[in-house]
C-alpha cells in the first residue's frame, strides 16, 4: 500500500449524498484524474455501504485483484469508499471489486464511470469529461436567458434518431457505426435542410445489449463507447447548438437491468434496487426497480441527469417509462405488488422524486426542459409542484397517437364512424402541455412502418400519410416523428441494419420526405403553429364534425392575430371540386401549401393563373391554381363568410390570412 493516498471525499460530501442533495456528485464519485503529494494517478470512489472490503484493480496494476484495497470514508457508516493510485492514466481500464457479507466476490463495472469498454467487454475507462473546449456560448446563454413562457412558446419539431441504425458505413470491420464526429456532419445537416429544431437521441447511456435500444442502462454517467469517445460526443452536442439544433436524451430513470458487472445486488445486497422484489422487479421486462426512498439512489439519478445537461450541455431529457415509477401495480399482477401505506397502488416515492429533480433541473438551468413517456391518465403531469404537479415540462401525447394512429388505419369508408378519434384530442388539450408523438415504438414488433399502417394501394398510401402527416402538423402540440418515417420506410424499424435511404431514389419516397420538409418549415415560419399549443386561444375547429365526407377544417391563431392559418384536410379518396369552406373574417387566403402541388405529386401544369399575383413573378404564373381566395358573404360552417375550394382526393390546403 506504500505511495497510495486517500482522496478528498469529505464528510460534507457524505452528509449532501446522504441528503439527496450533492447535485456535483459527478465530479466525486467514479474514477477522476488527479494529483496528491506531488504524484499523479487517478481518484476512485464508490458507494457500496454493505461490502465487507472493495478492492479496484485494471490495467494500471496489471489487473491485480488485492494490491489496491479501498477504504471507508468517514463517516464509515455512509458506505463510501475511496483511494487514490498514483501512476494511473486517462484510457486505463479498471473494475471494482466487492467482497460481500458473506464473503462473495463480486465483479463490479463503476456504476459513475464517464467512458465503458465497448460490449461484450464490461469494464469501466478512466477519462476526464471536465475539460472539454466549448464553442456554444452563444446558443447556451440564449438557453440561459429563456423563460418557462418562451419555452413553451417557441418551435420544438424533434427529430427521434437511434444513431447506430440512422446510417452505416458499408463494410467496415467495426460495425459501420457512424462516430459521433461523423454524425455531428451528417446527422446535424441532415437535420437543419428537413427544418427540425430538435435531435432527440436514442440509447446514449451507456448499455450491454444492442436489442434493448438503449433502454437497459448500466452505465448512466457514460455516453455509450459504440460511437466514440464521451470528448466526441461533446463535441456532437456542441455542433448541434453551432447549427442551431437542441439536443435531448432518452434517459431511463425507471429500471436496470441484471447483468453481472451492473447495479444488480451491487453489494451483495439490494444497493440500487428496493429489497422486496415485490416492488424492486419488473416481471414482464426481468429489470430492477430503483429505490426512490434511498437518498444515495435518487442522487444518483439526480447527478446523472445534472450531468448530462451541465457537462455535457444538453438541452433536455425524455424521462422513460413514467408509467412504470409511478404506479406500484404497473405491468403486475395480484400479489405482485405491495400498496403504499394509504392502501394505494401510487409510489409515493417515486412521485416526491420528480417533483424534487424536475424543480432542481429546471430551476438551475432555465430553457432546458423536461419531458415525460407517460401513458396514462395521470393528473398534472407538467402541473406546478405549487399545485401538486410532477412538474415536467411536457407529456407525450400518447393518447392523440393512438387515436390518430386508430383513425388513419381504416378504410376512407369507415372513417366517418370514427371521426371523433380525432377530434378527441382536442377536448383535453389544456389539461397537459403536450407532444405528439409518432415514436419508434409504433413502427417496431409486427406494427409495420407508417407507411404500411395507411389503407390501399401504393398510391392511397402515400396520400393518406401526407394527409395524416399535416393534420399532425397543424394540430396544438410539439412534434416528434421517429426518423425514417419522413421519408415513408417501408421496412419496420431494427437496430440491426441502416434505413433504406435507397428508397429516395423512389420519386414517391422522395415527394413525401420534400412534403415533411415542406411542412416542417411552413411550421418553423410561423408563430400561430407552435405559439399557443395549450391554449384554445391558438385553436379554433371550423367544422369538426363534417364526418360524412371525413373533412377536417380548423385555424390555427398567433398571439397578436396577425399570423393565422386555415387548415383544410380531406381523409377520403373523393374529390370534391366546389369545397366551401366557412371563414371568419371578410379577407383574402392565401394558399400557402397544397398536396396537390407538381412538386408532391409530380402531376404536369394542366394550365397557367391567368393574372399572376402581383409581386409573386415567376412563381405565380407558373403555379396551376391560383394563389389567393377571396371571402364572400355566405354562410358556411356557421360563418358568415366562406370561399370555394377544389379540394382532391386525400387533399391537405393551409391558407395563410
Amino acid at each position: 500500500m506504500g505511495g497510495i493516498y486517500m482522496c478528498n471525499f469529505t464528510a460534507m460530501d457524505c452528509y449532501l449524498f446522504g441528503q439527496a442533495t450533492h447535485y456535483d456528485i459527478y465530479k466525486k464519485m467514479g474514477a477522476h484524474l488527479a494529483e496528491r503529494k506531488g504524484k499523479k494517478g487517478v481518484c476512485f470512489d464508490v458507494w457500496a455501504p454493505h461490502a465487507r472490503e472493495v478492492y479496484v484493480f485494471g490495467e494500471f496494476n496489471d489487473w491485480n485483484e488485492t494490491s489496491h484495497e479501498m477504504k471507508r470514508v468517514e463517516p464509515e457508516t455512509m458506505g463510501v469508499y475511496e483511494l487514490f493510485v498514483p501512476g494511473a492514466q486517462k484510457g486505463q481500464m479498471y473494475k471494482f471489486i466487492i467482497v460481500t457479507e458473506q464473503g462473495d466476490k463480486l465483479y463490479k463495472a463503476d456504476p459513475y464511470a464517464n467512458y465503458a469498454e465497448l460490449r461484450p467487454g464490461t469494464a469501466s475507462i478512466i477519462t476526464d469529461i471536465e475539460h472539454f473546449t466549448w464553442t456554444d456560448k452563444e446558443w447556451m446563454d440564449k438557453r440561459a436567458a429563456k423563460s418557462d413562457a418562451d419555452v413553451y412558446s417557441s418551435p420544438m419539431a424533434i427529430y427521434e434518431c437511434h444513431p447506430g441504425s440512422w446510417m452505416r458505413h458499408p463494410g467496415r470491420d467495426d460495425e459501420g457505426f457512424y462516430t459521433y464526429r461523423e454524425l455531428a456532419k451528417s446527422l446535424i445537416s441532415y437535420v437543419k435542410t428537413m427544418g427540425y429544431t430538435h435531435i432527440e437521441l436514442m440509447g446514449i447511456s451507456e448499455y450491454p445489449f444492442d436489442g434493448s435500444w438503449g433502454y437497459q442502462v448500466t452505465g448512466y454517467y457514460a455516453p455509450t463507447s459504440r460511437y466514440g469517445e464521451p470528448e466526441d460526443f461533446a463535441y456532437f452536442v456542441d455542433q448541434c447548438h453551432k447549427n442551431n439544433i437542441g439536443v435531448i436524451l432518452d434517459w431511463v430513470p425507471a429500471h436496470f437491468p441484471k447483468d453481472a458487472h451492473g447495479l444488480a445486488n451491487f453489494d451483495g445486497t439490494a444497493t440500487y434496487e428496493y429489497a422486496d422484489p415485490r416492488k424492486g422487479e419488473h416481471p414482464d421486462w426481468g429489470t430492477k426497480i430503483f429505490d426512490y426512498g434511498k437518498n444515495e439512489v435518487k442522487n444518483f439519478l439526480i447527478g446523472s441527469a445534472l450531468m448530462w445537461i451541465e457537462n455535457y450541455h444538453v438541452d433536455g431529457l425524455r424521462v422513460d417509462a413514467v408509467a412504470s415509477m409511478l404506479y406500484l401495480d404497473y405491468g403486475k399482477n395480484d400479489g405482485q405488488w405491495v400498496p403504499n401505506k394509504f392502501g394505494g397502488n401510487k409510489n409515493l416515492e417515486a412521485v416526491e422524486f420528480f417533483k424534487h429533480i424536475n424543480t432542481l433541473i429546471l430551476g438551475r438551468n432555465h430553457g432546458t426542459v423536461m419531458i415525460a413517456e407517460e401513458s396514462t391518465a395521470w393528473p398534472k403531469v407538467t402541473g406546478k409542484v405549487e399545485e401538486d404537479g410532477l412538474n415536467f415540462s411536457y407529456k407525450w401525447n400518447m393518447g392523440w397517437m393512438h387515436d390518430f394512429l386508430d383513425y388513419m388505419k381504416l378504410d376512407p369508408y369507415f372513417r366517418k364512424n370514427n371521426h371523433n378519434k380525432m377530434t378527441f384530442a382536442m377536448s383535453y388539450n389544456e389539461s397537459e402541455k403536450y407532444i405528439l408523438v409518432l415514436s419508434h415504438d409504433e413502427v417496431v414488433h409486427l406494427k409495420c412502418s407508417m407507411l404500411n399502417k395507411m389503407p390501399g394501394l401504393e398510391g392511397d398510401k402515400f396520400k393518406n400519410l401526407m394527409a395524416g402527416y399535416a393534420f399532425m402538423m397543424g394540430h396544438c402540440g410539439k412534434k416528434l416523428l421517429f426518423m425514417g418515417q419522413e421519408f415513408a420506410q417501408k421496412q419496420e424499424w431494427s437496430e440491426e441494419r441502416e434505413l433504406d435511404w435507397y428508397l429516395l431514389e423512389n420519386p414517391e419516397h422522395k415527394k413525401i420526405q420534400n412534403w415533411v420538409k415542406e411542412l416542417l418549415h411552413l411550421y418553423r415560419r410561423n408563430r400561430c403553429l407552435y405559439e399557443l399549443d395549450s391554449s384554445w386561444e391558438g385553436f379554433e375547429w371550423i367544422n369538426a364534425n363534417d364526418a360524412d365526407r371525413s373533412i377536417f377544417s380548423f385555424i390555427r391563431k398567433s398571439k397578436d392575430g396577425k399570423n393565422n392559418m386555415l387548415f383544410v384536410i380531406n381523409f377520403t379518396p373523393v374529390e370534391r371540386p366546389d369545397y366551401r369552406v366557412g371563414v371568419p373574417k371578410h379577407k383574402t387566403y392565401q394558399l400557402v401549401l397544397d398536396s396537390e402541388d407538381p412538386k408532391f405529386t409530380g402531376k404536369t401544369v394542366q394550365a397557367p393563373v391567368k393574372k399572376a399575383a402581383k409581386g409573386r413573378g415567376k412563381a405565380a404564373k407558373q403555379s396551376y391554381k391560383k394563389l389567393d381566395y377571396k371571402a364572400v358573404k355566405s354562410e358556411c360552417d356557421g360563418r358568415p363568410f366562406s370561399f370555394a375550394y377544389p379540394l382532391a382526393p386525400y387533399g391537405v390546403a393551409v391558407f395563410k390570412y
